[in-house]
């Protein structure tokens, strides 16, 4: 046995005992609370990381050559890291998983930029989009994918791990964890945001053309998805956010989920500065062909909706709103009551600084928290969306300390 498959082994063994403690239910039932509308307090998570910036002592520096045992390698090291020095309320889950294959074919275009990188090393960068939909005959060039399940890669992949860690620790086949429409992201990578935003003012019916093209292409997906048997039955985390609920239906036993039996996230972050009733006519009336056919609903990501939660709240079955730090939580927690989840994003430039502002943190997190506690809300609190952190990562620890410190004390 060479040299890196034994330090993955080692690690598979600490992730598989920090995954045995009971905390990791604890936090589940706490997280199923959250989205149940029945919870005692927010759940705190953090996401979306700067890694680049976090490798303390190496931990994070990865050993294993083959690709599929380098990306689980880099799973456990990423996992264990933060478990150790900023849980929050995540959860270890006692298994390793292995991701189905989905093959799509292309849907007629292909997305053209232009990048600029501030560090090489950070996943985050700069977009100029080329306008690949500028007119009628541009959108006719849309098409339905292919969309097939690879079983023969998926067990390749199985197999390796398997063969590796399997007496070690589960290794599971997972699928799709949740249904994602992301339109108008698709519309600003495939067009720029000018010509994007100038033209549901002025060329309104073209709008509608490539949305409702892109629409049918999504419902396809997850038409295929279910006929292909696809999503997942233990899924993660709902884009950073708490996602484990009793409220959706459960299949027949041996039979595969549906879209009745998993949840919908949408988004329409470039709408951001268009009008309420230009949300609702461009994006939230064909949310419900896709994310409204989903037994629960999450809605937003970093767009401010404390204003047009009235619009958002027409999609079937909606159960979580973002609310993002360009929103007015008190506003939002004030609509929202206890109806549906409130899930608060803090701002992530706080922990972007040569060091913490631990007394205007404690000044953000209590406004958020006051309005939920005012309100009645079950809320997760959610820091994600971090580029950087000034490659100094005790600023993401002390956010953590000092977030659980007084959702504690809630």
């Amino acid at each position: 046995m060479n040299k890196s498959i034994q330090t993955l082994r080692e690690l598979a063994k600490v992730y598989r005992d920090l995954a045995g403690e009971d905390i990791n239910n604890s936090r589940l039932v706490m997280h199923q609370q959250v989205n149940d509308l029945q919870s005692t307090r927010p759940v705190v998570l953090i996401g979306e990381l700067p890694w680049n910036e976090m490798n303390i002592d190496n931990q994070l520096t990865l050993v294993c050559k083959e690709p599929v045992l380098r990306a689980v390698e880099d799973y456990l090291r990423k996992s264990i890291f933060q478990y150790k020095r900023f849980p929050a309320d995540m959860v270890l889950k006692p298994y390793i998983s292995i991701k189905k294959v989905v093959d799509e074919s292309s849907i007629g275009i292909t997305k053209t930029e232009d990048t600029l990188a501030s560090d090489e090393a950070n996943t985050i960068v700069s977009h100029e989009y080329h306008d690949q939909l500028s007119n009628d005959s541009d959108v006719d060039k849309l098409i339905l994918p292919t969309i097939t399940y690879n079983e023969k890669e998926t067990m390749r992949r199985y197999d390796i791990v398997a063969n590796a860690l399997g007496d070690i620790i589960p290794i599971k086949i997972s699928g799709i964890d949740y249904m994602q429409v992301l339109t108008w992201d698709d519309v600003s990578e495939f067009r720029g945001v000018t010509p994007l935003l100038m033209d549901i003012i002025d060329r309104p019916e073209h709008s509608h053309k490539i949305i409702r093209k892109l629409t049918d292409i999504y419902v396809h997906r997850l038409n295929s998805y279910e006929n292909l048997g696809l999503f997942s039955d233990d899924p993660d985390y709902l884009h950073s956010t708490a996602m484990a609920t009793n409220d959706l239906k459960k299949p027949a036993i041996g039979k595969p989920r549906t879209r009745e039996h998993v949840w919908g996230r949408g988004v329409a972050q470039i709408l951001a500065s268009v009008s309420k009733e230009m949300r609702d006519e461009f994006d939230i009336a064909y949310m419900q062909e896709t994310v409204g056919q989903c037994g629960l609903t999450y809605y937003g990501c970093c767009e401010p909706l404390d204003t047009m939660i009235d619009i958002v709240e027409k999609i079937k079955n909606l159960r979580k709103i973002s609310i993002t730090p360009w929103a007015n939580v008190d506003n939002a927690a004030d609509i929202i009551g206890n109806r549906y989840v409130l899930a608060s994003k803090p701002n992530p430039s706080a922990v972007a600084v040569k060091a913490l502002n631990e007394d205007s943190l404690r000044k953000e997190l209590d406004q958020i928290l006051s309005a939920c506690k005012r309100n009645n809300c079950h809320a997760d609190i959610v820091l994600k969306d971090i580029s950087t952190c000034n490659n100094n990562p005790n600023n993401i620890f002390r956010w953590e300390q000092i977030a659980m410190e007084m959702v504690n004390s809630y």
